[in-house]
């Protein structure tokens, strides 16, 4: 089995010289056995094909997802559980380690081994799956945990983008003159845009982790709903509110927040492993107060939500992989325009309570590659926690000003709530 790896993957992918890894830790209780891990990671590779796979170029250098005939066993990496926060220092380590991938699967698992209490991660490269699709195989893997002989099913994969779109608009005359108009102006454009002959120095990756307890978690929700507003606006404001304080002018206010994908196109299931991503930019007005500006921003979130047509966006950008390099130096090279990007993964609906172990908490993916401004932040909620990831560069963003950022974002989500509490 096999395939050509889509614009988005390849863009991902680079040329094999950089990593761009995002990494989900969680934290069990209970005792393992390595067999028992061993055996839960072949049980995934025998449900998603792409999970066997190492990548293959062509003779034109184009890569190819390629199963292959004897799959090669996720490595696994054990290290000594020293601390709380173990897993923050091999998740750094994780970001910086490149994936063989012609040689080994773009997953590794790493297992910080206790007595009691055992930190383990799920370290993948961004071009095999976003962090929806790892939140499932995670899923899987707990169940094999619990369960060795548990039925997964069967992965029927994603063989390109005939197997996304649906033929009636991927055959369209229209449809496809469309696609290739769009992408030639965009090809023609991205040539065009003066970029600078360095890319920015990264220097030292950092990753800040806090959570906001049950009911702070439960009271933000609450006065979200209140405001008629999701909780991905609400923090999308208080990120942006942050940024302009700490960084004033210099501040863009603008916020990247990605949009699952699988919202759109029913032909995505939630346990296919993929990697493409919509995205909407996010500002606030900032003549408004906080409250006022809530309002105005759900308002063109969803506007521009409703804009998001992902077939059309996959056919312009499967019409441009000749300008895959131009793109790509581009992000490396041009001007960051963006503050940072925020993600929020909602609740992370996976039981807690299992038969032989329980699963404590699931931290926030992390993410970081060398596409452009690494700043991000990424949120999600399980057990009723909120639970916040931020990961950054000092050549973009100095660790003082990320740390100043996340007070601010706290101190703003408790300004609302003592506000609304008040009232």
């Amino acid at each position: 089995m096999k395939r050509k790896l889509l614009f988005g993957e390849r863009m991902l992918l680079g040329d094999g010289t950089e990593p761009f890894n995002a990494v989900i830790p969680f934290r069990l209780r209970g005792t393992f056995t390595i067999e028992h891990i061993e055996h839960a990671l072949s049980q995934l590779q025998g449900k998603h094909p792409w999970l066997r796979a190492l990548i293959s170029h062509d003779q034109n250098n184009v890569p190819w997802f390629e199963v292959a005939d004897q799959p090669l066993p996720i490595p696994i990496r054990i290290v000594p559980r020293k601390g709380d926060d173990d897993w923050q220092e091999e998740s750094r380590m994780e970001w910086q380690t490149l994936f063989n991938y012609g040689e080994q699967p773009l997953l590794r698992f790493i297992w910080i081994k206790g007595e009691e209490v055992s930190d383990m991660l799920f370290s993948f490269h961004h071009c095999l799956c976003d962090g929806g699709s790892a939140m499932t195989f995670l899923y899987e893997f707990l169940q094999i945990m619990d369960h060795p002989s548990a039925e997964i099913g069967v992965e029927n994969p994603i063989l390109g983008i005939q197997d996304v779109v649906p033929s009636d608009i991927l055959t369209n005359r229209r449809q496809k003159l469309k696609a290739k108009i769009i992408g030639r102006v965009a090809a023609t454009a991205i040539k065009c845009i003066p970029v600078g002959k360095k890319a920015v120095e990264r220097q030292n990756d950092y990753l800040i982790h806090w959570k906001l307890d049950k009911t702070m978690s439960k009271e933000l929700i609450s006065y979200c709903k209140s405001m008629e507003v999701t909780v991905n606006t609400f923090l999308s404001a208080a990120v942006l509110r942050a940024f302009r304080k700490v960084k004033g002018e210099a501040a863009f206010n603008k916020v990247s927040c990605p949009v699952d994908i699988r919202r759109f196109a029913p032909q995505i299931k939630d346990d296919h492993i993929f990697a493409f991503g919509l995205m909407i930019v996010v500002s606030a007005n900032q003549k408004m107060n906080f409250s006022e500006n809530l309002r105005l921003m759900q308002e063109t979130v969803e506007r521009k939500t409703s804009k998001l047509n992902p077939y059309i966006t996959m056919m312009v950008m499967e019409s441009a992989h000749d300008a895959l390099k131009n793109f790509t130096k581009l992000l490396k090279h041009g001007k960051s325009s963006n503050d940072c990007m925020f993600s929020n993964l909602g609740r992370i609906q996976i039981p807690h309570e299992y038969k032989n172990f329980s699963l404590e908490t699931i931290f926030s993916p992390s993410v970081i590659g060398p596409l452009g401004n690494t700043t991000t932040m990424v949120t999600s909620t399980f057990r009723g926690e909120m639970d916040f990831s931020f990961m950054g560069s000092e050549g973009y963003l100095p660790y003082s000003q990320a740390l100043a950022i996340r007070d601010e974002v706290i101190q703003t989500i408790k300004q609302q709530l003592d506000h609304i509490a008040v009232l």
